[in-house]
């Protein structure tokens, strides 16, 4: 099956079996999920969680109690605005008097502090959400390619590097035999379900930035923060 085949099966499996929560329907989300609270729980007890200070995570539904949970242990994480639209947001777990509300989206715009690119300081640990993940740590999103994206640029300017962990929290029916791979797709170190905790042993290298043969011109022109950044960096 090729990326697109398997989203819509997971999907679909999702909806049909009752495991996909609010919001629905999940076609074209990174699904959230009935357990999306357990497998939180099971992520942020591994010693890669527990060692970071500074997480970036996505912004999507079944990592909010991810976010939470960081921030209850004051750390710090960097969050970006859904498809990229703007800036990241910095939240200080220790100056947060409100963990869940500063854990929604409408939470960390409005409590987060708004850092640029040069400003983001190094990163311990990325979790990243997913809509399918292989035990091997290939991995497939929705489609939009902005966790790549961001990624790469966070790579670019040495905010983390190949050795800097990458995890997703999914439903134990997210996991598939297989997923076809391209050279900027990041794969995960850790997978927690609700469930359990897989080490993936990936064996595939992480990619080493922005490979704008990939980019198109209209993606570009869709993604502010890309184009901000490209601008800066003299790319564009």
């Amino acid at each position: 099956m090729n990326k697109q085949e398997i989203r819509q099966l997971v999907w679909k499996t999702l909806e049909e079996k009752n495991i996909a929560s609010f919001p629905r329907p999940v076609y074209g989300r990174i699904p959230n999920f009935k357990g999306s609270e357990k497998a939180a729980k099971i992520l942020t007890e591994t010693k890669e969680f527990k060692q970071a200070s500074i997480i970036k995570i996505n912004p999507d539904s079944p990592q909010r109690k991810v976010r939470e949970i960081a921030l209850r242990e004051g750390k710090k994480i960097l969050t970006p605005t859904p498809r990229l639209r703007g800036q990241f947001f910095l939240l200080d777990g220790k100056r947060i008097s409100d963990p869940r509300k500063a854990s929604s989206i409408s939470g960390f715009t409005s409590e987060g502090e708004k850092i640029d690119f040069d400003k983001i300081p190094k990163i311990d640990m990325i979790i990243v959400g997913s809509v399918a993940v292989t035990r091997t740590g290939d991995r497939v999103g929705k489609g939009e390619g902005y966790s790549e994206l961001e990624y790469a640029i966070l790579r670019e300017q040495g905010k983390i590097d190949e050795n800097t962990p990458v995890a997703t929290t999914v439903h134990s029916i997210q996991i598939v035999d297989k997923i076809p791979t391209e050279i900027f797709d990041v794969p995960v170190d850790i997978i927690a379900t609700e469930k359990e905790l897989i080490i993936t042993q990936n064996k595939r290298e992480k990619p080493k930035g922005l490979y704008l043969d990939y980019l198109s011109k209209e993606k570009i022109e869709d993604t502010p923060y890309l184009k901000y950044y490209l601008k800066v960096t003299k790319r564009i």
